[in-house]
């Protein structure tokens, strides 16, 4: 047979193709081992000379590196989510894909899908509004041993405070604790309460927040008042001429300033003053239903945690998780501590101070001047909490 000569051999491999790919034949190229008379005659070059199809190529590549390293990403946190969440009894509870949710202590794995719980700051969904000495801490402590729970750290006075008010939504939501989504931030500031603006400043951030309101009795509320004011004076650092004298009123007994030297009750004295509860719980009323609104007995829950707690869970929406063995009764403080999984906590040692003896006979005459006020606060929100009337 006729050998080929080289021009010949090369137009034959010619291939017209979309893609810059010539054959070549193999005696164009340097063989390498023993010549093998079973392979053909040609050998395929694939190069890329066009810029477009070069960068395809490459995007190509790019994509699929980064598919399989996201996979690998995912599987990776996964594993570890699943592990450390367990073991400390985080919750992720879906609330609107399972009616009664129960608790879920690792990522939520779904038919096809797997969902990492994430943690956002979240404005508050419910707001300890007052009242200033009935509680507020307590109850906030209490609500928090729930898993759907999260509290803001201290009083933020967010809305009470032209200062904070001003700053804005976004500086109130970054004051706020990370949650999981189906959790309930809660954030308490007693002055709320008392402050004339702050319901519609509410509602202007939420107009469906849940508000929890919680009372005590109206004079022993006002004595507790007292107590704590005398205490922040003879603790705070005054110069010499502030320091406190016996014309000062904070030098006073609670007496003197609550019963003015004609006999009748000094109304203006700030701890009778926000002990009428009806004046200020009238003005969240005009703004918010009823139903958005529950009073708590800040007397009750001192003697009976629970029972409180369990109307709060009902108000909330979320399942009852807080029971009597998270409390102890603490014989020292003469009241109860909080227990959980994690160890005991009482509240400091300024709550549950020890108030002075005050005159039995004043103390009942306020009781009858207060039994007017109190009527008109069962009548606004529909409960009548049984306060003594001497």
């Amino acid at each position: 047979m006729p050998t080929k000569r080289r021009g010949d051999q090369l137009r034959d491999c010619s291939v017209s193709l979309p893609l810059d790919i010539l054959w070549l034949p193999k005696a164009a190229m340097r063989p390498i081992g023993p010549p093998d008379t079973s392979h053909s005659e040609c050998v395929l070059i694939v190069g890329v000379s066009r810029p477009k199809l070069a960068a395809l190529f490459l995007s190509v590549m790019l994509l699929s590196l980064f598919l399989t390293f996201h996979i690998l990403y995912d599987s990776a946190v996964y594993s570890i989510q699943a592990a450390t969440a367990i073991s400390e009894n985080k919750i992720a509870i879906l609330t609107n894909h399972i009616p009664n949710p129960p608790t879920i202590n690792h990522p939520v794995v779904f038919p096809n899908r797997i969902h990492f719980p994430k943690t956002s700051r979240r404005l508050p969904q419910c707001l300890i509004i007052g009242v200033r000495k009935c509680g507020t801490r307590a109850l906030l402590e209490m609500l928090y041993l729930h898993p759907r729970i999260q509290k803001a750290a201290g009083e933020i006075h967010f809305f009470d405070r032209d200062e904070n008010y001003l700053k804005g939504l976004e500086w109130y939501r970054k004051k706020m604790p990370h949650s999981f989504r189906g959790q309930i931030t809660i954030e308490k500031s007693p002055s709320y309460f008392v402050t004339p603006e702050v319901p519609e400043r509410v509602r202007a951030m939420n107009a469906t927040i849940k508000l929890l309101l919680i009372v005590r009795e109206p004079v022993t509320r006002a004595i507790s008042d007292y107590t704590q004011l005398r205490s922040h004076a003879a603790t705070a650092t005054l110069p010499q001429q502030q320091s406190l004298s016996s014309t000062s009123p904070l030098s006073r007994s609670f007496e003197d300033l609550a019963i003015l030297p004609n006999g009748t009750v000094n109304e203006a004295y700030r701890p009778l003053a926000i002990s009428q509860y009806h004046v200020h719980v009238h003005r969240w009323l005009e703004v918010f239903p009823r139903e958005q609104l529950l009073v708590v007995n800040g007397d009750q829950l001192i003697e009976d945690p629970v029972s409180q707690l369990r109307r709060i869970e009902d108000f909330l929406g979320i399942e009852p998780r807080i029971g009597s063995n998270n409390f102890y009764f603490n014989e020292t403080k003469g009241f109860y501590c909080l227990r959980n999984e994690t160890g005991d906590k009482c509240l400091r040692e300024t709550k549950g101070r020890k108030h002075p003896r005050v005159d039995p006979v004043v103390v009942s005459k306020l009781r009858k001047f207060f039994v007017e006020h109190n009527q008109k606060f069962y009548e606004l929100v529909g409960e009548d909490l049984g306060w003594p009337e001497e």
